[in-house]
């Protein structure tokens, strides 16, 4: 008897709709074709064990099964559900009509419970957009499913809770979510805010501009002087995900097997921090069977890359192009997979081996040769595409012991919520644009006109300091992000004036 089921096959963010037919005829052989790797193929032990506990048989004549199409590589565990309800179905053991409504996923434990599968996001919002009524899959994946809605989503813990749905020899209620009611509960829930930062005014400064026109920004200071701290608060001042944003970054965590069983939907914007021993392909994403990378799991968020310099070079300079493009593509012989790569990169570094160059009070115990080459380990274009350059120093005792008032967070975020409104505005019949930070040079020559004094004063700047011409583009995004947190319809000279001193570390005026 020939039958078919429905599953998924995932690739990059998205899911393609893969048809298995089942067909069980005289003989003895198995035969699995369609491209499937070497864990499809070794579904057949986890489906003959888990059917004997059920108290089924394998079939006793020859099974055949095609998963189409054939040119897509069928890969992981995923497919033992839905190869098992084939093969159940083709042996008359299972008399469902309605098996064609369904996409079914899931991994198969040698007792026939049900293991979570990575990528259910993408599949489900596939089976709904193809037209399918439901899908089946592992009872810690169903509310991740059930974020879809207009989609009967049905978790199940057993292959036999499986059959006995499909029989309809037990009644299932689908589980629903109330996505609303999940996203406007925890969007603005977090467990730390900038007041518990005391003192770094200047910095806490300069990362409000960032967040504000989604600019790239990297600290440099002392061991202890607060780096890592503030720049995990970063993301408390961004403005929140919108629904769209939220589901998209769910999507890529989904895909990656990083949501968590509790958690539906991810509402808050996500922070990576990779150790520096990362590799490329973990950083950027890739591999045999291509995963999303570090750089994407931040997208619409904050990579951290702590300690730069100690970051291998090779690493470093794959993210020059996702930096411009905020798209990584992982090529292969037979695929090319897009992964979203829109994440706000803030770094943070000593400022030389010792880590005391510049200290107000310790002595430094480097050469000047050491202290330049010690940055010469980020390379000039890297820094070039770093928008922000801010010195973090120590912060004295009686900054740290003041119990004075201190701005929280929902403070700053209203101020930038306000900026990015009239980013917003000022961008809103451009395709893809959606910051300061993106703007292309055209659009730099239509919002950032400068005036007499403004002009001399960068004239001057890049002058002295020998700034290339892509930092003269990121000094014109970051003064007019800052005139837009100051309401200001034009850009000014103090504008300009602060924009170039978040430039004081290139390179030719840091290590001298």
């Amino acid at each position: 008897m020939l039958v078919r089921t429905f599953a998924s096959a995932v690739n990059g963010i998205d899911a393609d709709t893969v048809t298995i037919e089942v067909n069980v005829s005289q003989g003895v052989r198995f035969f699995l074709v369609g491209l499937p790797d070497v864990a499809v193929k070794e579904s057949q032990q986890r489906i003959e064990s888990a059917l004997r506990v059920l108290g089924f048989k394998w079939p006793g004549r020859q099974v055949v099964i095609n998963m189409a199409p054939a040119d897509i590589r069928k890969e992981g565990s995923s497919y033992d559900l839905p190869l098992a309800i084939g093969i159940l179905a083709a042996d008359e053991k299972l008399t469902s009509r309605d098996l064609e409504s369904y996409v079914i996923m899931g991994e198969l434990s040698l007792d026939g419970t049900l293991q979570p599968v990575k990528g259910v996001l993408p599949i489900a919002l596939r089976a709904r957009e193809e037209g399918f009524r439901g899908v089946i899959v592992p009872a810690k994946n169903a509310r991740e499913a059930a974020v879809v809605n207009n989609l009967m989503v049905y978790g199940m813990d057993t292959l036999g809770e499986v059959v006995d749905f499909l029989n309809g020899t037990r009644k299932f209620e689908p589980v629903r979510v109330d996505l609303m009611e999940i996203f406007n509960n925890e969007v603005n829930k977090y467990d730390i805010d900038f007041s518990d930062v005391k003192g770094q005014e200047n910095v806490k400064r300069a990362l409000e501009v960032a967040a504000a026109g989604f600019h790239n920004l990297i600290m440099i200071g002392p061991p202890g002087a607060g780096k890592t701290m503030l720049a995990k608060r970063l993301a408390t001042i961004i403005p929140p995900l919108t629904l769209e944003e939220a589901l998209e970054t769910t999507r890529i965590h989904s895909v990656a097997g990083k949501i968590e069983d509790h958690t539906p939907l991810m509402t808050k914007r996500p922070f990576r921090s990779p150790h520096h021993t990362i590799s490329d392909v973990a950083l950027v994403g890739g591999g045999t069977f291509p995963q999303p990378g570090e750089i994407s799991l931040g997208h619409n968020g904050v990579l951290f890359l702590d300690e730069l310099p100690e970051f291998k070079r090779t690493v470093l300079e794959v993210m020059r192009q996702p930096l411009e493009d905020r798209v990584i593509t992982i090529s292969r012989a037979k695929s090319t997979v897009d992964y979203p790569a829109s994440f706000m990169l803030v770094a943070s570094m000593n400022p030389c081996p010792c880590g005391f160059h510049n200290h107000p009070e310790k002595v430094c115990m480097c050469s000047a040769g050491m202290v330049q080459k010690y940055l010469n380990r980020i390379s000039g274009p890297l820094l070039d595409r770093i928008d922000i350059h801010i010195e973090v120093v120590p912060v004295k005792y009686d900054k740290l012991s003041d119990s004075g008032r201190v701005e929280k967070s929902a403070v700053v975020r209203e101020r930038v919520i306000r900026a990015r409104d009239i980013q917003a505005k000022r961008f809103e019949n451009t395709k893809g644009i959606y910051s300061n930070a993106q703007m292309s040079s055209s659009m730099l020559r239509r919002y950032c006109q400068l005036d007499e004094a403004g002009g001399k004063l960068l004239r001057s700047a890049m002058d002295i300091r020998g700034l290339s011409a892509r930092a003269y583009d990121r000094i014109l995004k970051v003064a007019r992000t800052i005139a837009d947190l100051a309401g200001a319809e034009n850009i000014g000279a103090e504008h300009i004036s602060e924009a170039i001193n978040y430039r004081n570390l290139d390179r030719e005026g840091w290590a001298g």
